[in-house]
């Protein structure tokens, strides 16, 4: 168990991305194995009525919705579905992009006609020689566009950023370019026949605890029939992803039924969420997305629902501080999130040197969701023991551990595109 006056100095050594200050009302963490008491988790197939759900139509009609309005009830807010009158406008196009590999598009997503100042700026990547329209990888990114490559062409955001690589009082200069380019392979994607999107997530809404006051949750509240306190930063950066879906589902170079989402991090843990919400989604992977995302609440390991909600409230609904010191009362925990993204392909991945996120957390989430894959007739994992570092395991639901820290790295990225593989149709030139 960890002290109270090391834990900022844990949280800094296992999340990288953001300055987290110390939890008053958290007494201690726990990092080791052997002190993580007995848990008990809700079964995702366990009807209101104390039934078992036994068939796909049970499961879509009845218990899909009661879970999915659980999460929504308890984490992470109601989820908009007033459709937005969304226009678009292709800013920049470059046929010749990364040495004729890949045609650029930079394109401007209007998120509202009444209020302009509602955007999504979208960098698409595609490769020029597909034979027909490719699935697409689509994912939030950190500090911006130009910070997943250095390219003069793409602007450097103006809106809040966190702190970072090239990030100067909280906004992004021109060292920022480039500065997150190994999370972003965009070579390797599109020499093996598929797209890249991406977008700033705080350009959505800022990631800070008075965010909402001028992003896409005030913006857009009348037109969303939506307040604010209603749902969450977590979920409006998820509604915005299938906002890009939307665009890259109309996209002349893009397979509309291949848009595959994923995320790192907190940005894992909206990708989860937006898979959940958004069906139309092919695929869902979560890189390290540690609790509120993959990792199971109710098991008392690294970082907690009482520190999240403490350092990032504004993250979560907020009904979620609530379970604070009680997560036994939570109705629901996280296995059964990603029980929502079923039968369609799922893949859940952690880092050894990033114990804050609980890997095994994560692992044992996704062995728990496989009740419902297996209902569909999906295989899961295959296993219950925790594989070895670097070694993945799983057909519809994959799995892997690697060595290193919070990141998204090479490995990272070969594992999401030969389990794209998998389960996409590419046409090769």
């Amino acid at each position: 168990m960890l002290p109270l006056s090391n834990l900022s100095t844990c949280i800094a050594l296992c999340c990288l991305l953001g300055a987290v200050p110390v939890i008053a009302q958290q007494k201690e963490v726990n990092l080791t194995e052997a002190n993580v008491p007995a848990y008990t988790l809700p079964d995702p197939l366990r009807m209101p009525n104390g039934k078992t759900v036994t068939t796909v139509k049970q499961w879509n009609e009845i218990q899909r919705p009661y879970i999915y309005e659980l999460f929504e009830n308890n984490v992470y807010g109601r989820f908009p579905r007033t459709p937005v009158q969304m226009t678009f406008k292709a800013t920049r196009t470059d046929p010749a992009a990364l040495n004729n590999m890949a045609t650029c598009k930079q394109v401007t997503l209007y998120l509202s006609q009444a209020d302009t100042t509602a955007q999504l700026h979208l960098l698409l990547y595609l490769p020029n020689q597909a034979r027909g329209r490719v699935p697409v990888f689509l994912g939030m990114n950190f500090y911006g566009n130009q910070s997943v490559i250095n390219d003069n062409s793409i602007p450097i955001t103006t809106h809040y950023t966190v702190k970072g690589p090239g990030i100067v009082d909280n906004h992004a200069t021109e060292a920022s370019r480039g500065a997150q380019s190994s999370q972003w392979p965009i070579r390797d994607i599109i020499s093996r026949g598929y797209g890249l999107a991406t977008f700033f997530y705080g350009e959505i809404e800022a990631d800070k605890a008075d965010g909402w006051e001028t992003g896409v949750r005030t913006k857009l509240k009348d037109e969303l029939h939506i307040q604010p306190q209603e749902w969450s930063a977590m979920g409006v950066w998820a509604w915005a992803l299938c906002r890009a879906l939307d665009y890259l589902q109309q996209d002349p170079g893009v397979d509309p039924s291949q848009v595959i989402v994923m995320g790192h991090s907190r940005l894992g843990k909206a990708a989860l969420w937006a898979g959940a919400s958004d069906t139309r989604f092919t695929m869902v992977i979560s890189n390290e997305s540690g609790e509120g995302g993959a990792a199971l609440s109710k098991r008392w390991y690294g970082e907690t629902v009482g520190v999240i909600t403490h350092v990032f409230p504004h993250w979560f609904a907020p009904a979620y501080k609530t379970y604070a010191n009680n997560t036994d009362a939570l109705p629901v925990d996280q296995h059964m999130l990603l029980a929502l993204i079923a039968p369609r392909p799922l893949y859940v991945a952690s880092a050894l040197g990033d114990q804050w996120s609980d890997p095994k957390g994560e692992f044992l989430s996704a062995l728990y969701a496989e009740p419902v894959y297996r209902l569909f007739g999906k295989q899961g994992l295959g296993t219950d023991q925790f594989p070895r570092i670097q070694q993945p395991t799983g057909e519809f639901i994959r799995y892997h551990i690697r060595a290193g820290k919070h990141d998204v790295t090479p490995y990272d990225w070969e594992q999401y595109l030969q389990f794209a593989g998998k389960h996409c149709t590419l046409y090769h030139p």
